[in-house]
């Protein structure tokens, strides 16, 4: 039922964008991944406990946005074809955002190295179904 406060206090609804613009890439997570490695490397070789402490925290908001970026990849971009031409597709997934909760969770440079490595295979998925042509303006250097 609606009501009058609805209509003053809308609550926020929380998207890739407001509207579907139909660009999907997984750089967007491997960036984030990448992120999460380097500050894993600083966070490891500094003594500054302040410093560390900020590393842990930025590295959590850079593995939550890995998770973001693969589930709008996952949910919005690839289609029941997709599924068809790669029938893991639903796992590869699945294990990827388990791993980025991995690196969210830890400071092991090798789960976000795994990391790294699940969304290059996610990358080649994505290639493959012509998502470069399909979700990227024509014109984008390579």
């Amino acid at each position: 039922m609606f009501n009058f406060r609805q209509l003053i206090h809308p609550r926020p609804v929380y998207a890739h964008c407001d509207i579907p613009c139909g660009i999907y890439d997984p750089e967007q997570a491997r960036i984030e991944a990448e992120s999460c490695l380097r500050i894993i490397e600083k966070h490891d070789a500094s003594e500054d406990k302040l410093f560390r402490a900020r590393c842990i925290h930025v590295k959590e908001e850079r593995a939550e946005l890995v998770k973001h970026h693969l589930d709008v990849l996952w949910h919005d971009y690839f289609k029941p074809e997709h599924l068809e031409q790669y029938p893991d597709l639903h796992e590869t997934f699945w294990k990827a955002s388990k791993q980025a909760s991995k690196v969210k969770q830890s400071l092991d440079a090798d789960a976000a190295k795994e990391l790294l490595a699940m969304i290059d295979t996610i990358d080649g998925m994505w290639k493959a179904t012509g998502g470069p042509e399909k979700t990227r303006v024509s014109g984008r250097p390579s």
